[in-house]
């Protein structure tokens, strides 16, 4: 598009992350028009930390912009104002956040996390023709035009994490996965970790697919340990403290993989250093040195967490990081189509033959699984705990895979009843 997220925001950065930046002056500030961006996220309840964290990071981004002049869109300068609903992820609550965001705060799009929330927005936004996104590129619909999914591509980067582990640990044979058997979050990656293990020649000897009301893991971990993996995959599961809770007390020697690591510190507290150093995950800490890459579109990460980690300590999540990013890619469209209008947006952002993603190598995808190319894929990094801290150990691009191995990919979401075209 000839600009990029650093492009956008290398002024704000330099100035608004130092400590002690000076605000501009009011009366310029007040001089620029308003964009507002909406979030419509459970902020309570058990997804909050999946929402929550979101926000923050949305509002210290627009910060940032709006306290360096704002962000020149087409002939006008803008303010960005961050508008939250929270729908505590039920579909009445969400239908009606989406609703008010759109008729009574005039927001210029809506981002949300993902499943049964969105498919229940879906028939209304695409009549209003209002551009909406996902954290969950499954929620595509060869219909879905206005819905797009331009930062996290679940689950479909976790097959980086397992050519990594085939890479580094040539002789792990065998794989046991243990998730939550939703839909949405379990299914989906179990799906794709069963097809990333099967093209890694890792042969897969137990799959426990739990509901949610278990509240002894004990049973679980020791039938599959039964089974004598090598690997031990967590997938997308809702539970992964309480698992690696028992994978420690029951002694559990061998390579633990999972999408997610969320407040991985806890479980450290919760078994031992030793016990979790060597975890392969998916989702960085943004203090990682390795997001200086000059392949990653997000403007001085380190900054970012910084700043965060000080505003809200407790709150650090892979969503922290995940909607700002697509804040920022949505400003790229913007000024692109130098319009804040929906339509025109999206316009931009889909006519990028290559568009910006937050690690690099970013391409349209989603027809072949989906039915519509309105995902974005690129680099994903792998990470592992090395010393107490997620590190960033390399990028691996997820487009590559699928682009060999898709048809193994859309076997296993078959075989697991998920839809596919």
């Amino acid at each position: 598009m000839g600009f990029t997220r650093r492009d956008i925001l290398r002024a704000s950065v330099a100035g608004a992350f130092a400590t002690g930046a000076t605000a501009l002056p009011t009366q310029l500030l007040a001089a620029n028009k308003t964009v507002k961006i909406g979030m419509n996220i459970p902020m309570t309840g058990d997804y909050a930390p999946w929402g929550l964290p979101g926000l923050y990071g949305c509002e210290i981004v627009a910060n940032n912009i709006n306290t360096a002049g704002g962000v020149k869109i087409g002939g006008d300068t803008y303010n960005i104002e961050m508008v939250a609903y929270d729908h505590g992820y039920d579909t009445e609550k969400a239908v009606q956040g989406y609703k008010k965001l759109v008729l009574q705060d005039e927001v210029k799009m809506v981002m949300m996390l993902g499943g049964s929330t969105v498919a229940s927005v879906l028939p209304w936004a695409q009549r209003r023709k209002m551009l909406t996104t996902t954290l969950l590129p499954s929620d595509i619909t060869p219909e879905s035009e206005y819905l797009v999914a331009t930062c996290e591509s679940h689950p479909l980067y976790n097959v980086t994490g397992v050519e990594y582990l085939k890479a580094k640990y040539p002789d792990a044979k065998t794989a046991a996965i243990v998730t939550n058997n939703d839909a949405e979050y379990g299914l989906q990656s179990a799906a794709t970790y069963k097809a990333a293990f099967e093209v890694a020649g890792i042969d897969v000897v137990d799959v426990n697919l739990h509901g949610f009301d278990i509240t002894d893991f004990a049973p679980i971990v020791s039938s599959v340990l039964a089974k004598n993996p090598d690997i031990f995959c967590m997938a997308t599961s809702f539970y992964v403290t309480p698992l690696m809770e028992q994978l420690y007390h029951q002694g559990f020697k061998g390579k633990i993989i999972s999408c997610t690591l969320d407040y991985y510190d806890e479980i450290i507290a919760k078994t031992s250093r030793e016990f979790v150093d060597g975890t392969i995950f998916q989702f960085p800490d943004f203090d990682d040195p390795a997001l200086n890459d000059p392949g990653v579109n997000f403007p001085n990460p380190g900054d970012f967490d910084a700043k965060y980690r000080a505003a809200h300590p407790n709150d650090w999540s892979a969503v922290s990081w995940e909607y700002p990013a697509i804040l920022l890619n949505w400003l790229e469209g913007a000024k692109a189509a130098a319009s804040v209008d929906p339509t025109a947006v999206l316009k931009a952002l889909r006519s990028a033959k290559n568009p910006e993603f937050v690690f690099g190598g970013g391409q349209w995808w989603g027809s072949q699984l989906w039915g519509l190319d309105n995902a974005v894929v690129g680099r994903w990094p792998v990470v592992v705990v090395e010393n107490g801290k997620a590190r960033i150990q390399e990028y691996r691009s997820v487009s590559g895979w699928l682009e060999k191995n898709k048809d193994v990919l859309i076997k296993h979401m078959k075989e697991l009843g998920l839809r596919t075209v």
